[in-house]
């Protein structure tokens, strides 16, 4: 079994495009099992991981795809909650999605994709809006 850590946010348009990134993925229905999670950071309402809408459509499509999955959250920044998972896991591979940020925007806002890239030694795919058949808009 294959097992892919997907890091989602709460855009459906990225949510999407990496569900389908996943499920486009040799023999998916078969050999992949994809762990879909929301890190919160702060969560004071206690909201979970199933009440995220783009997590609950990631997961729609995967399924009608015949991809198992499993619902994963944490409570810390993004990048470091999915280099962690990642690493209790022994996940094969994270699945992160980016945006369209200037390089002036990476430095100030930082950019959790980046930081997966430079904190991990795993393999990681970086999937954009559109990459699998969904309509490309700019962010």
């Amino acid at each position: 079994m294959y097992r892919v850590l997907v890091g989602i946010d709460t855009d459906e348009r990225r949510a999407k495009s990496q569900a389908r990134a996943v499920a486009n993925l040799p023999n998916a229905s078969e050999s992949v099992t994809a762990l879909l999670m929301h890190a919160f950071g702060d969560n004071p309402e206690g909201a979970s991981v199933g009440q995220v809408g783009a997590v609950r459509r990631a997961k729609e499509l995967l399924e009608a795809e015949g991809v198992e999955t499993e619902l994963v959250e944490g409570s810390i920044e993004p990048a470091t909650a999915l280099i962690e998972t990642a690493d209790e896991r022994d996940v094969d591979l994270i699945c992160v999605s980016r945006r369209k940020r200037s390089p002036t925007g990476k430095v100030i806002f930082g950019s959790t994709t980046q930081s997966v890239l430079l904190g991990t030694d795993r393999p990681v795919m970086s999937v954009g809006v559109g990459d699998y058949g969904g309509v490309h808009t700019e962010d």
